[in-house]
């Protein structure tokens, strides 16, 4: 405890870092004082001898910012990319997630097709 009290006097601080995180969606929010965003990693987990199938495990890690913060952030990150794409050339979108737009439009498009009769309570 002494080492721990004399190494604050002397101006060390300790950082205790997050654990790396990949996220695979952000949900972006706000209210008038601040932004939250809210990064998401899921991952589907199965067991061959669970009867109930598969399951998704969700972690997240939510960060809140000032409006002019997340102003800041978006110019930095814009400014990372830029210089990203000059060093590795234009990001364009994988042709797998393409497809799987393209499909899932589809399939929204065939159950909007099929009409519900929605129930009227009015005479």
């Amino acid at each position: 405890m002494a080492k721990q009290e004399e190494r604050i006097q002397k101006g060390v601080i300790y950082v205790s870092d997050g654990d790396p995180f990949f996220a695979h969606e952000l949900t972006v929010n706000f209210t008038p004082t601040q932004f939250m965003l809210d990064f998401k990693c899921i991952t589907p987990r199965s067991d061959p001898r669970s009867k109930e199938g598969a399951s998704f495990f969700l972690k997240h890690n939510v960060i809140m910012i000032e409006p002019w913060h997340a102003k800041r952030v978006a110019e930095v990150l814009g400014a990372v990319v830029k210089k990203y794409e000059e060093e590795f050339g234009t990001i364009i979108k994988p042709k797998a997630l393409d497809k799987a737009e393209k499909k899932q439009k589809s399939i929204m498009a065939a159950q909007n097709a099929v009409k519900q009769e929605t129930p009227n309570y009015f005479g």
